[in-house]
């Protein structure tokens, strides 16, 4: 994957998939922020990929719920849905932007969440999804690969039986541009939507910057001196914490302007938008 030419003294890096940054970009730049885009992470297809449509099409009317957590996992059930026939199910999902997959596509016959958490996490999700009356208590569960067992565990010890399926992966991208890859790492806040964003730009840093995987666990400390962490919820900043990186913060409820918030946060903080602002 190549990045675009980058800007000469962008103050953000964004480091979602290909594709899913123009929402955050367009917040920051209409703010004066200057952002440069580069994608660290890009999708795949999971081990259990196939087997969605196979289990839609034979079994979805013994799930009471589908939990769907992220816009990407939202994209990948579709397509498994389409395929299934397009069978009745009651949708769960994580938070706004989640649901907006779901939205988009309501005039084509899309299911619609029923259900979304107050917060916009594991942490909350596990513990309201609701019992539904005379119900399996089974949930299906189509999640990335690399997605922790937090939400499953939960829902598992309030007595639902969870399917899950790994349906698809994200994973660092296998090219970049390396004019654009210096100027990222001059800029004063990287933006992390996932942890495997922010451990593909450990990786991808510190082997740049090493030639080699052995310094990887101080790249926190060398290679991303001085720079904030921003990410878009708590899953993304324990994940960067674990892998020794300072000045982290996130938002209380994740979310575009949530989130664009806290940038803007970390931008004050190094005296590079006014306090007033």
């Amino acid at each position: 994957m190549v990045a675009a030419a980058a800007p000469a003294a962008a103050q953000v890096v964004l480091t979602r998939e290909q594709g899913k940054n123009g929402k955050l970009r367009k917040v920051l730049e209409g703010r004066g922020i200057a952002c440069l885009e580069l994608p660290m992470v890009e999708t795949t297809a999971g081990p259990d990929r196939d087997r969605l449509p196979q289990i839609l099409a034979e079994r979805a009317a013994e799930f009471d719920w589908v939990c769907i957590t992220s816009p990407e996992a939202a994209s990948v059930f579709l397509e498994g849905w389409n395929a299934a026939g397009r069978p009745a199910v009651r949708l769960a999902v994580v938070g706004e932007g989640t649901g907006k997959v779901f939205e988009a596509a309501a005039a084509d016959g899309v299911p619609q969440p029923q259900f979304v958490p107050s917060v916009a996490n594991a942490e909350h999700f596990g513990p309201e999804l609701p019992f539904v009356e005379g119900g399996s208590k089974r949930v299906l569960y189509p999640a990335s690969n690399k997605a922790s067992t937090e939400l499953q565990s939960g829902l598992e010890k309030r007595g639902f039986e969870v399917l899950r399926l790994n349906t698809y992966d994200t994973v660092p991208v296998t090219r970049l541009d390396a004019a654009a890859l210096e100027a990222a790492k001059q800029a004063a806040v990287v933006t992390v939507g996932s942890p495997s964003a922010i451990k593909a730009w450990v990786q991808i840093v510190g082997e740049e910057a090493t030639q080699g995987m052995a310094w990887v666990q101080i790249v926190g400390e060398e290679a991303t001196q001085g720079m904030s962490i921003a990410c878009i919820g708590s899953t993304s900043a324990r994940a960067a914490e674990k892998l020794g990186l300072q000045c982290i913060k996130y938002p209380d409820a994740p979310g575009v302007d949530t989130w664009a918030a806290v940038v803007e946060d970390c931008l004050r903080e190094r005296q590079l938008l006014p306090t007033s602002a």
